[in-house]
């Protein structure tokens, strides 16, 4: 079972790669490499990371049930006849 440390230490690393891979791509095909690009990206990201990182800590295990759920392998009873 995970720590709370290593939740924690996983919403942040998984924080800072999706919000800045999604966060550039937006702001790419919506405004392109603009004037001020670089710092219009850097304020994006950072509010997207705020925000992301307590749902990841609130939400992820309820994905994760969910997800054993839905991947649970099915067991049939056999009988011998």
């Amino acid at each position: 079972m995970k720590t709370m440390k290593q939740k924690v230490v996983f919403a942040m690393l998984m924080g800072i790669i999706t919000t800045g891979i999604v966060s550039f791509t937006l702001i790419v095909v919506n405004r392109g490499f603009a004037p001020g690009f670089a710092s219009i990206w850097m304020k994006s990201w950072a509010i997207a990371y705020f925000i992301v990182i307590p749902i990841i800590l609130i939400v992820s295990p309820g994905v994760q049930r969910v997800a054993s759920y839905l991947c649970k392998e099915q067991t049939y009873a056999t009988s011998d006849k």
